[in-house]
């Protein structure tokens, strides 16, 4: 078992209008992101799990192979910038993601 952080180039989060927040998991070796994707240790499920949110609450879930990346959105709680919003740019939320267990 590997981290995901020890695996992947780049695991950022950012806001993609008001209402929503995406996350990219970049690799930069093929290998590394085949195997990542063969685990499913990232799936609509395990990332609904994850982050404590129904499955319908992720917008998109894509794995874009010529870029060897792994791209999520899910729909924000409240929208950014608005009362008791705590990520006004939604960059911190790819936190847990560095966590996440990979059976390589």
């Amino acid at each position: 078992m590997k981290k995901l952080s020890d695996l992947a180039k780049t695991i950022r989060s950012k806001n993609a209008g008001v209402d929503k927040i995406t996350f990219d998991i970049i690799f930069t070796d093929r290998g590394i992101y085949e195997q990542v994707l063969r685990s499913k240790a990232l799936t609509p499920t395990t990332v609904a799990k994850l982050y404590g949110i129904e499955e319908s609450r992720i917008a998109e879930f894509v794995e874009y192979d010529p870029a060897c990346a792994i791209k999520f959105t899910i729909f924000r709680r409240r929208p950014s910038g608005s009362a008791g919003d705590s990520d006004i740019f939604g960059a911190q939320q790819y936190a847990p993601l560095l966590e996440v267990k990979v059976d390589i």
